[in-house]
């Protein structure tokens, strides 16, 4: 399949995704930490807003068996391309993506049937003040996903779901999602925070 430049791809072979694989930091990263990767702790992870799949990806390298969720037809289709083009190199990538398991819906309506330990949601963040600060990459997933209006639904809905933790990736200076209860912690990146919820 031939890449129109500047198309969006998904990419798990090579890029910010190989370096972050061999370069990252285990899981001593903060993704890893929200969502419960301890010493020998592995839970059942789903991303209910996989996008990219750059996090779900990172905590199946990790170990993880992660279920990733996209109800973006045109998101789902790239995702599933990405990882078939990972799972043909072979070795370590089809391992990896052997842990994913990619679901096409609306995760509130799909959590409730799934049996998750820890769920990551990671909706489409507020837009910067700056928009020039925006990747264009990230641009244009906000072209095909929207806005994430139901942010605050849908973890509600994971709060119900889940059997040990929920982590919201948000920006590390962005106001709370309104309308959902206190997290118990938080993780504070640089730029990125993990509002964690322990409901297990």
């Amino acid at each position: 399949m031939k890449q129109a430049a500047g198309e969006l791809r998904v990419d798990f072979v090579g890029g910010a995704v190989a370096h972050r694989l061999r370069f990252g930091g285990g899981r001593g990263q903060s993704l890893a930490k929200a969502m419960g990767l301890r010493g020998g702790k592995t839970p059942m992870i789903i991303d209910a807003t996989a996008g990219l799949g750059r996090d779900s990806f990172l905590l199946a390298s990790l170990g993880a068996q992660v279920t990733l969720i996209e109800r973006s037809e045109k998101m789902h289709a790239l995702l599933a391309d990405g990882m078939d083009r990972a799972a043909k190199e072979g070795g370590e990538l089809r391992e990896i993506i052997g842990r994913m398991t990619l679901l096409k819906g609306d995760a509130k309506d799909l959590l409730p049937q799934l049996s998750g330990e820890a769920i990551l949601i990671d909706p489409m963040h507020p837009p910067r003040k700056s928009s020039a600060l925006v990747k264009a990459e990230l641009r244009q997933v906000r072209e095909i996903v929207g806005a994430d209006e139901d942010a605050a639904d849908l973890v509600r809905v994971a709060l119900k779901n889940a059997r040990y933790r929920v982590a919201l990736k948000w920006p590390v200076k962005a106001d709370s999602i309104e309308g959902i209860c206190a997290f118990s912690h938080q993780i504070l990146g640089k730029t990125t925070r993990y509002d964690v919820w322990m409901v297990g």
